[in-house]
C-alpha cells in the first residue's frame, strides 16, 4: 500500500492522466510540460516539482492533483483553505458579537431586521466556502 505523503514528479516519467480518461501523460520535449495522449490536455509542474496543474482551462481556478505513488489526489489551494476561515470568523462575530447586541434592542421590529440581516451575513461566507469547494 502507497502512503498518502505526495511524492515529486519526473518530468522523464510517464504518469496515468488526472482526468481519469485513461490516458498516460507524457512529457513534452524541452519543456516542463507534460501532455495526455488520449485527452489531448496539457499540464505543467509547480511548486517545486510536487504539483501537476492544468493549462488553458476556463475554470476560474486551475485544477492541480500532487501525485502520492499510485494515483493522483486533488491538491487543495490555500484559497480555499483562507475561505473557510473567513466563513468560521464571521460566523462567530454574528453570534457572540452582534446578536446578543441586536437582542437588546428595545425595538422588535429591529430585532427582525437585524436578524435578517445576521441570517444573510452568516450565509454568504458560507456560500463563500461552498463555492470554492464544488467540483
Amino acid at each position: 500500500m502507497h502512503s498518502q505523503k505526495p511524492q515529486k514528479i519526473d518530468l522523464n516519467a510517464e504518469y496515468p492522466c488526472p482526468c481519469r480518461r485513461r490516458g498516460r501523460l507524457i512529457p513534452i520535449v524541452l519543456t516542463d510540460a507534460m501532455g495526455c495522449d488520449r485527452c489531448q490536455k496539457l499540464f505543467v509542474v509547480e511548486e517545486n516539482g510536487y504539483v501537476l496543474e492544468q493549462v488553458a482551462t476556463s475554470y476560474p481556478q486551475k485544477p492541480a492533483w500532487r501525485w502520492v505513488g499510485n494515483r493522483w489526489i486533488v491538491a487543495q489551494s490555500k484559497l480555499k483553505q483562507s475561505y473557510l476561515y473567513i466563513a468560521l470568523a464571521a460566523i462567530l462575530v454574528l453570534l457572540f458579537g452582534w446578536l446578543p447586541s441586536a437582542l437588546r434592542s428595545p425595538n422588535s421590529a429591529n430585532i427582525l431586521i437585524w436578524t435578517i440581516v445576521a441570517v444573510i451575513v452568516a450565509i454568504l461566507p458560507a456560500f463563500m466556502v461552498w463555492l470554492t469547494n464544488r467540483h
